[in-house]
C-alpha cells in the first residue's frame, strides 16, 4: 500500500512538472534564453558565471511568464487546434486560476531577477513581456500585422544579454536586436503557412497576404534578404564594439543565402513541403549565426 501510495506521488508530481514546461514551452524558452546568453558573450569583457545564471533564470521565468499568459488568453483557440489540443488549460487538466497564478509568480520573479543585474535589463524584459501578451496575442485573430508587433519581443532576446552585461543600451544591442527582428518574418510566416489550415480554423491571421500565395511568399524572401544585410552590417566596423571578421560574415552570409534558397523554394512551389524546409533552416540559421559571432570574437 505505502510503495503504491509513493509511485502514485511519483506520477503525479512528473505529471506537474511536465505541465509546467509545456505552460511555459520549455523548448522555446529555452531557445530564447540561449539568444540572451549569446547576446551576454557578445558584450561580455569578463565572463561571470553568476551573471549567466541570473540571465537565464530570469530569462526563463519572464519567457515563461509570457508563453502562460499566452495559453490562458488563448485557452479555446487552442482547443480547437489538433497541435496545441493537448496543452494543460485547452485540455482541461489545468485551470485558468492556477496557469495564472503561476503566469503571474514566474512574471514577478523574473523581472526581479533581470533586475538583480541592472534596471535597463528588468525594463527591456518587463517590455517584452507587455508586447507578446497584451499585444501580440490579442492582435493574432484580428490582423496579420501582429506578427510585425510579435516581431518586437521576439527580437529582444539577443540584445538583452549584451544590456545585461554592460547596462547600456547603443548601437551594438540595437544591431543584435534588428537582426533578429528581420528573422522573425521568415521564421513565423514559414511556421504560418505549414499551420495555415490550423491557424484559420481558430481564427489566427498569421500570414501577410492571408493567404499561401506568392504575394506571401515574396514578403518571406524580402524579409530573408534585409536580414542577411543585418546580420553582416557589422563587418563594415560601424557598430561600434561589435565586431565581426571577414571570414565569419561570408560564413553567415552563405547561411543566409541558404536560407534564401528555401524562401526561393517556396516561392516557386507554394507547398507546405517548402515552408517546413524553410522553418527548420530559419532555427539552425538563427542559432549558427550566434555561435559564429561569437566565436569570432573569442578567436580573432
Amino acid at each position: 500500500m505505502a510503495l503504491s501510495t509513493a509511485t502514485n506521488r511519483t506520477v503525479s508530481l512528473a505529471l506537474i512538472v511536465d505541465d509546467f514546461k509545456q505552460i511555459t514551452k520549455v523548448g522555446l524558452t529555452l531557445s530564447v534564453v540561449f539568444s540572451s546568453l549569446m547576446g551576454y558573450l557578445l558584450g561580455a569583457d569578463v565572463i561571470s558565471l553568476k551573471e549567466i545564471l541570473i540571465l537565464s533564470i530570469g530569462g526563463y521565468f519572464t519567457v515563461g511568464a509570457s508563453n502562460t499568459f499566452n495559453q490562458i488568453i488563448e485557452r479555446d483557440l487552442d482547443a480547437q487546434m489538433d497541435r496545441t489540443a493537448n496543452r494543460p488549460i485547452a485540455s482541461g487538466r489545468m485551470s485558468v486560476n492556477t496557469a495564472l497564478a503561476i503566469a503571474t509568480t514566474c512574471a514577478i520573479l523574473g523581472i526581479v531577477t533581470l533586475y538583480y543585474l541592472n534596471p535597463k535589463t528588468a525594463m527591456f524584459g518587463a517590455i517584452s513581456l507587455f508586447l507578446y501578451t497584451c499585444v501580440y496575442t490579442p492582435l493574432k485573430t484580428v490582423t496579420p500585422l501582429a506578427v510585425f508587433a510579435g516581431a518586437f519581443p521576439g527580437a529582444i532576446p539577443f540584445m538583452l544579454g549584451w544590456v545585461a552585461v554592460t547596462n547600456d543600451f547603443g548601437v551594438e544591442p540595437g544591431t543584435l536586436f534588428m537582426i533578429q527582428f528581420f528573422w522573425q518574418f521568415p521564421h513565423f510566416w514559414a511556421i504560418g503557412w505549414s499551420l495555415h489550415d490550423q491557424y484559420s480554423k481558430a481564427g489566427f491571421k498569421m500570414l501577410p497576404s492571408g493567404k499561401r500565395d506568392k504575394a506571401t511568399a515574396l514578403q518571406i524572401v524580402m524579409y530573408t534578404f534585409w536580414m542577411i544585410l543585418a546580420s553582416i552590417f557589422p563587418v563594415t566596423g560601424l557598430t561600434g564594439s561589435l565586431e565581426l571578421s571577414i571570414t565569419s560574415a561570408i560564413l553567415i552570409f552563405l547561411l543566409g543565402v541558404v536560407m534564401l534558397v528555401y524562401a526561393f523554394r517556396l516561392y516557386q512551389r507554394k507547398d507546405n513541403k517548402s515552408a517546413k524546409a524553410l522553418m527548420l533552416a530559419s532555427v539552425s540559421y538563427i542559432s549558427l549565426m550566434q555561435i559564429i559571432y561569437v566565436l569570432d570574437k573569442f578567436l580573432s
